[in-house]
C-alpha cells in the first residue's frame, strides 16, 4: 500500500508545495492536485515537479469537459516527462454546476465522454500510427463537412517518456464505477467506507473487472480522509472540520435529484440525513446542514483516533482493496505522522 496526499487548493499553492518536499522525504508516494474553479492542475503539477524528485504527482481531477482529449494527452506527456515517469492524469466528469456554470459546456453523456478520452488519449502516447478516432462524442480527423475540410491525421511530435501514463478516474455512480474497473488504471472514488464499499460499489466492480482488457493490471484504488493521531475528545474533534466539506458535496453539489454525492449517502444507509443535509444546504442553513453529518460518517471515512484505533482504520481500507492510502494529516507535525503511518505499510 502507497500513501499520498491532496493538495489543499484552497490555501497558499506555494506554501502547499514547500510542505510537499518535506513529506516526500518523510515517503509520501503521491499528491494529488485538484481543479475546481481555482488555478489550473497542470500549471501547479509542473511546478511541484521541478520541486520534487521522487513523489507521483497526480491530477485529481481534470474535469474532461474542459480540454480536448489530445490536449489532455499532450499535457499528461508533458507533465511525465518534466517528472521524469511519475505523472498521474486523474479524471473525471466533475458536475453540471462546474462544467455548465464556469466553462459554459454543456454536462452531456458523461460517460461516453470520459471513455472516449481514455482511448485517445492511450492513442496519443502509444505514437503507433497516426490519430485517428471514429466514436460518439469525438471524430478525429474532424469530418469535412464539420470544418474547412483540411483537417488530417497527425502524430505527438515529441516521444513520449511512457507509452502509457496511468489513468485514474473519479466516479461514484454504478455505470461509472462499472467502467472505471474495465478501462482505468485506477479509482479515485470520494467519501470511501471501507466496510460499505462492497454493498455499495462491489458488483459494478466486478462486472467491469470482467470485461477488463488483460493487457491492464488490476485496478488501483486511492482512498482515506484526514489523519489524525492522539487520545481524547480533542482529537475527536477534529472530525468537525470535515462536516463543511461533507455538507457542501451532499447538500450544495447539485439540485434536488441531480446531486451525485447525496445519492452516495443516501446508498451508504444514510437517506434521512442525506435529504436533511441538503433541505437545509438549499435554504442556506450550512452551519445547521453540517450539525446533521452523521457523526458515523465521518468517523468511517477519516483516520481520526487513537494509535490502536487509526491502525484499524488503514488495514480496514486495506481489506477494501485500497493500494494508496489518500491522507490529509493534521496536527502541529504532518511530517510526523505520514513517517508513522508509512512505517505501518
Amino acid at each position: 500500500m502507497r500513501i499520498s496526499m491532496p493538495l489543499q487548493y484552497a490555501g497558499d499553492p506555494k506554501q502547499s508545495v514547500e510542505q510537499i518536499t518535506e513529506l516526500e522525504k518523510a515517503g509520501l508516494d503521491t499528491v494529488w492536485v485538484a481543479e475546481a474553479y481555482g488555478y489550473d492542475s497542470p500549471t501547479l503539477m509542473g511546478y511541484i515537479a521541478a520541486r520534487t524528485e521522487r513523489v507521483r504527482i497526480g491530477a485529481a481531477i481534470l474535469p474532461v469537459y474542459t480540454r480536448t482529449p489530445t490536449l489532455i494527452a499532450q499535457t499528461a506527456a508533458g507533465l511525465d516527462y518534466l517528472s521524469d515517469g511519475r505523472a498521474v492524469l486523474g479524471l473525471g466528469a466533475s458536475g453540471p454546476q462546474v462544467i455548465e456554470g464556469w466553462h459554459g459546456v454543456p454536462y452531456t453523456k458523461p460517460l461516453a465522454r470520459t471513455r472516449e478520452v481514455v482511448e485517445i488519449c492511450r492513442k496519443v502516447w502509444a505514437r503507433e500510427e497516426r490519430l485517428s478516432h471514429d466514436g460518439r462524442i469525438f471524430t478525429l480527423p474532424l469530418p469535412p463537412e464539420q470544418g474547412t475540410g483540411l483537417g488530417k491525421p497527425l502524430k505527438i511530435i515529441n516521444h513520449p517518456v511512457r507509452s502509457a501514463v496511468p489513468v485514474y478516474l473519479a466516479s461514484l455512480g454504478e455505470k461509472n464505477v462499472r467502467m472505471t474497473a474495465e478501462i482505468a488504471d485506477g479509482w479515485l472514488p470520494i467519501f470511501f467506507i471501507p466496510e460499505k464499499a462492497d454493498a455499495v460499489w462491489g458488483e459494478s466492480l466486478r462486472a467491469g473487472a470482467a470485461d477488463r482488457d488483460p493487457s491492464l493490471a488490476p485496478l488501483e484504488i486511492a482512498a482515506g480522509g484526514m489523519l489524525a493521531i492522539g487520545e481524547g475528545e480533542e482529537t475527536k474533534k477534529l472530525l468537525d472540520f470535515v462536516r463543511p466539506m461533507i455538507a457542501l458535496y451532499v447538500g450544495g453539489m447539485g439540485a434536488k435529484g441531480r446531486n451525485f454525492y447525496n445519492t452516495l449517502a443516501r446508498r451508504y444507509g444514510y437517506e434521512e440525513a442525506a435529504e436533511k443535509i441538503q433541505d437545509l444546504y438549499l435554504a442556506g442553513k450550512k452551519d445547521e446542514a453540517a450539525a446533521a453529518v452523521p457523526e458515523e460518517m465521518l468517523e468511517l471515512t477519516n483516520l481520526v483516533g487513537p494509535e490502536s484505533y487509526v491502525r484499524e482504520r488503514v488495514e480496514a481500507f486495506r481489506a477494501a482493496g485500497v493500494t494508496d492510502l489518500n491522507v490529509t494529516p493534521v496536527g502541529d507535525d504532518p511530517v510526523a505522522l505520514i513517517e508513522k503511518v508509512k512505517s505501518w505499510l
